[in-house]
């Protein structure tokens, strides 16, 4: 006999749940395993062991359709919402282009762009700075368009690309419209940005197009890859960078650490995807009957598996609220997990090598000014403005 779902009256996705988002995703994950969201009738999953088996099951919970799925939305549908045979062959053409021999030259570059950023930042010693906009975002908002080959005209449009893009990924609702409204100008450029004759020759985006010579993939699908990386991949890097300066500033002891051991500089990264993840769920629907701690969730169910509440599962992690960068945080779900985990995870690795690696060489320490402001969109999450001061090193 099959359990009752627990049924959530509250709103996950508003304006308030987004500010304090942690605290609302943590208390659905206590709720129960299975919870209900009556207002937007999906079922979600928050505890560690489930998500984890959740996103590893593609069979059955499909990524083809989702809560608030929009095939028409601006956001990039390939990989996305495509399961194997075809997400095996498209992200093949990305993986070649994005593979450790390719993006390990660009390692030096990154170093270059980065010392050159922090360098010019110790002069603002001991004066309050945004984290985020002066440091996480200013690099990868150079670093990543340089690496795709767009042109440098219309590269202020980026973070309003990247929010209304994570926007069409959860509901329809306040922060939704805030984030559609006079975007005319963005949609435009990110246009632009995917044709084929304006990305620089050797770009990674124009890697994408040359697979499309071979017949790896179709032009049409280059473009939507080229769209992926313009948004997915610059948000999620420049909030996980943001929260790891967050976190070196609230457990100042971790910052030494990881001074005193470059080897940990890494581990600072992937710790700070667990610690706070810059996605608080994936979607997904239930392609059969399944059933969880006896509550059964029926096929064609719309679900969420929530990243962030199950890599902060006191189940799984001792002291989740803790930033270590010395835990064994292997398994973390900050990546994806499965068929569809991040394709850009090397890329995101090496900026984190780059910028992190500067920071710890040239800045001492580091301590909050201030609560920093959310980022306000529903399924993305971080700061979006990081008040901290810092001490540079002699």
């Amino acid at each position: 006999m099959s359990t009752a779902v627990y049924v959530s009256h509250d709103d996950l996705f508003n304006a308030a749940s987004v500010r304090d988002a942690r605290a609302v995703d943590d208390k659905i994950r206590e709720l129960a395993p299975v919870v209900k969201l009556a207002r937007e009738n999906i079922t979600v999953l928050g505890r560690y062991e489930h998500v984890a088996a959740g996103l590893r099951d593609w069979r059955t919970f499909s990524s083809t359709s989702r809560p608030w799925h929009d095939p028409k939305s601006v956001r990039p549908e390939l990989l996305l919402t495509d399961d194997p045979p075809k997400h095996t062959r498209v992200r093949a053409a990305i993986s070649a282009a994005l593979s450790p021999q390719v993006l390990g030259k660009l390692a030096a570059d990154f170093r270059v762009d980065a010392d050159a950023l922090v360098i010019a930042m110790k002069e603002k010693s001991g004066a309050t700075i945004d984290a985020v906009a002066q440091i996480t975002q200013a690099f990868v908002y150079k670093v990543l368009p340089d690496l795709l080959g767009i042109p440098a005209a219309g590269r202020e449009h980026l973070y309003a690309f990247g929010n209304m893009v994570w926007a069409t990924m959860g509901p329809m609702n306040e922060l939704y419209e805030e984030a559609m409204r006079g975007t005319g100008p963005v949609i435009e450029w990110a246009g632009s940005c995917v044709e084929r004759t304006n990305l620089a020759p050797g770009s990674l985006g124009m890697q994408m197009f040359l697979a499309a010579d071979r017949g790896d993939i179709t032009p049409d699908e280059a473009q939507l890859l080229i769209g992926i990386l313009l948004s997915a991949a610059a948000d999620t890097t420049v909030i996980t960078l943001a929260n790891a300066i967050r976190a070196f500033a609230l457990f100042p002891e971790q910052y030494r650490l990881v001074r005193a051991n470059r080897s940990l500089l890494r581990s600072a990264f992937e710790e700070s995807l667990r610690w706070d993840s810059p996605s608080r769920m994936a979607g997904r629907i239930a392609m059969r009957d399944v059933e969880i701690e006896g509550v059964v969730i029926p096929q064609g169910e719309r679900c969420g598996l929530m990243f962030a509440a199950a890599n902060r599962d006191p189940r799984k992690w001792s002291e989740p609220e803790r930033f270590d960068v010395e835990r064994d945080h292997r398994g973390h779900l900050g990546w994806g997990y499965g068929v569809h985990a991040c394709v850009g995870r090397i890329l995101a690795g090496l900026e984190a090598d780059a910028l992190l690696g500067a920071i710890v060489e040239h800045i001492e320490s580091f301590a909050p000014a201030g609560e920093p402001e959310p980022w306000m969109t529903t399924i993305g999450h971080g700061p979006a403005k990081l008040p901290v001061t810092f001490t540079a090193a002699a």
